[in-house]
């Protein structure tokens, strides 16, 4: 496994990409609403990605044919945008965005309801969201990988939530997918020992029942098992000697 430290210059173009693709998730999640197809919510990514003079890290991706992931209710990730799936009050959507400015990407997902949503549904959004930033409490120069990985699952099981097992994190910098593999789920091996200048998209997945998934007939659509519902929450960071810095989220949002 090689693991890449970026450079100072590297770092500030992924610093860019990451304010990009914080405006694109801001912008496209106030134009959430019920009726909307989530094909017009992949053309409407793709317009503003471009408007920045970014390029859709995942339209063509492996032959991903869209630019942004959409994922409704019990689909956790990799949802294939249609004219067909129209937004319905109560429903949740996954939004995972990748961008690329000047040959770097940048990754994050964000987990939205549409209207009025149930407080169960609510609460596994905030929880997901907050999986995360009890794993980056460890996203510091000297720490080790499961350190990161066993924070997010204690804290999503302690509320009975599924912590996705088939599906992880990533490094993250001139390739959408570089080493190492983040797994959010307990770990027994320590991992990678962290260095100053690693930059990972730390993406918790999280369903509100059991961990087990399922791939649709399209190859792509990942849907829980049980049909609950299920959450995505990613940024793309960046390791420090100090406090992990989260390159696609302002400091005033964390």
């Amino acid at each position: 496994m090689s693991v890449s430290i970026k450079s100072a210059r590297e770092i500030e173009l992924m610093r860019a990409a990451g304010k990009i693709l914080e405006k694109v998730h801001d912008n496209l999640g106030k134009a959430l609403r019920p009726g909307m197809s989530t094909l017009e919510i992949d053309r409407l990514g793709e317009e503003i990605i471009r408007s920045y003079g970014c390029i859709p890290s995942f339209k063509n991706y492996n032959g991903y044919p869209a630019s942004v992931c959409v994922s409704v209710n019990n689909e956790v990730v990799h949802g294939i945008p249609s004219k067909m799936h129209l937004l319905r009050e109560g429903d949740i959507v996954s939004l995972d965005i990748g961008v690329i400015y000047k040959g770097y990407h940048s990754d994050a997902a964000r987990t939205h309801g549409i209207g009025e949503i149930s407080e169960d549904a609510a609460l596994l959004i905030e929880r997901t969201r907050q999986s995360f930033f009890e794993g980056i409490k460890y996203a510091k120069e000297g720490h080790h990988l499961h350190e990161i990985s066993n924070a997010i699952a204690a804290y999503a099981e302690s509320f009975g939530y599924g912590v996705v097992r088939d599906l992880v994190g990533h490094g993250i910098g001139t390739h959408l997918h570089e080493d190492p593999q983040i797994p959010n789920f307990t770990q027994k091996s320590r991992g990678v020992r962290l260095k100053a200048g690693m930059t990972l998209a730390i993406e918790p997945m999280i369903n509100a029942g059991r961990y087990d998934v399922v791939w649709q007939e399209d190859n792509w659509t990942v849907v829980t098992q049980d049909g609950s519902l299920s959450a995505h929450y990613e940024n793309t960071v960046l390791v420090t000697a100090g406090e992990p810095e989260i390159l696609s989220l302002s400091s005033t949002e964390a």
